[in-house]
């Protein structure tokens, strides 16, 4: 905690081809993209993520990725480590369960942004949030949606809720 009561909020973004889409895209897609982000807030100390099984935590860059490959500072919170873990449960019993994960629609970066907002008011970059609709307006894209509907992103750490 900061001298005037607030919390440092940082966004942690992994890519996790590393660099493979960098490289591939073009030729598979059409068109250039940077990564595929995994996303993570950290704030009061822990890092905290949406995955297949539902809201994980972990020590900051404590999962098998490592270290991000960038931060972004997002700002401070008012919101205490208390009143935000309320405020997981709620969402880990609702709209961030283990069954409704999907990897276009309700990813690890739908919660990040959703939980940056409710941090910071602040929504998290566009161009990790765009990225399923841009992968999706590729033929490619349309061919491989089967398979990757079916992918489930673990990165590991703790379920918040203790329910696997």
């Amino acid at each position: 905690m900061d001298e005037d009561g607030t919390y440092p909020v940082k966004l942690y973004i992994y890519d996790l081809s590393r660099g493979m889409a960098r490289q591939l895209s073009p030729l598979m897609l059409g068109k250039q993209l940077d990564g595929i982000w995994h996303t993570a807030v950290v704030v009061h100390g822990k890092e905290f993520f949406f995955v297949g099984e539902g809201i994980n935590s972990c020590p900051p860059g404590g999962t098998p990725l490592g270290e991000p490959d960038s931060v972004v500072d997002m700002g401070f919170t008012e919101v205490s480590a208390e009143l935000f873990m309320e405020y997981l449960t709620s969402l880990a019993e609702s709209t961030y369960g283990a069954d409704k994960y999907k990897l276009f629609e309700h990813n690890c970066n739908t919660f990040s942004s959703e939980v940056a907002q409710f941090l910071t008011g602040k929504k998290i970059p566009s161009y990790i949030t765009d990225l399923p609709s841009e992968v999706l307006s590729t033929p490619f894209g349309q061919a491989l949606r089967p398979l990757l509907d079916s992918i489930v992103i673990n990165p590991g750490g703790s379920n918040i809720t203790g329910q696997r």
